[in-house]
């Protein structure tokens, strides 16, 4: 009798005990030792993503390697989608690593045309695009990248893409033409204001002299070369020269 009454004080006690516990904690979440995997949709939409980027990445480096690389059956089988994939955002060139000097100073200036109300013709003074590239670089430790290469380059580009006759033959030779009428527009409009109705730009060309032989010795003064002075036809531009 008193093991009997012994052991149903102990059950009694141990179920006051448990009691309380459930009382305060509530029901208590099962532990398990693997943790939430994350949603399906998710995890299928974050591999497509990585997919679509590798594809992406691998397709560019293939049609970057193509545009560089010498010709081949591929690349003129496919030269009309590698120039539209590479050109004019990812060009390639080794001037990085084999740099072309300068064997010339150029001047560009650009000015402008427009009709006065009694219907003549009003042309402005040259603007010296030039010398304002020059001026925000001289005495600038770190001069801008667009002061010291846009309009140099605008201008090698169109001379690649263009002969004598200023007449552009293909679209990459269309798309320098207004490249460089945008650039020295929107500087002629930023310096004077104004509207205008075609503008015009002038480039003169002058050779870089010689400079003098290794071991001190100067070579003889050679004859000065005449600078050679080049105009482009007029060109009709919008409202500011802006497309």
């Amino acid at each position: 009798m008193l093991g009997g009454v012994e052991s149903t004080n102990v059950k009694e006690s141990q179920r006051a005990g448990a009691e309380p516990a459930a009382q305060d904690g509530g029901e208590r979440p099962r532990r398990t030792g693997s943790t939430s995997a994350p949603p399906r949709p998710l995890s299928a939409g974050t591999g497509a993503a990585v997919a679509l980027c590798l594809a992406v990445a691998l397709a560019h480096v293939l049609l970057v390697f193509l545009h560089v690389a010498p010709p081949n059956a591929v690349s003129r089988a496919y030269s009309s989608q590698i120039r539209a994939w590479v050109l004019p955002v990812f060009e390639q060139n080794w001037r990085l690593f084999a740099p072309n000097p300068q064997s010339v100073n150029r001047q560009i200036s650009a000015r402008t045309r427009r009709t006065a109300p009694d219907g003549t013709a009003q042309v402005s003074h040259w603007v010296d695009l030039t010398a304002m590239d020059d001026s925000a670089v001289k005495h600038n430790v770190f001069p801008s990248h667009t002061a010291q290469n846009m309009l140099r380059q605008a201008w090698n580009s169109y001379l690649k893409t263009h002969s004598g006759d200023d007449q552009p033959r293909s679209e990459r030779a269309l798309m320098m033409q207004k490249y460089l009428r945008n650039i020295a527009t929107d500087r002629v409009a930023a310096q004077r204001g104004g509207t205008f109705e075609a503008i015009q730009l002038r480039v003169i060309t002058l050779p870089i002299a010689a400079s003098g032989a290794a071991g001190g010795f100067r070579r003889a003064a050679a004859a000065p070369t005449q600078a050679e002075t080049r105009y482009l036809p007029w060109w009709k531009v919008a409202s500011h020269g802006t497309d």
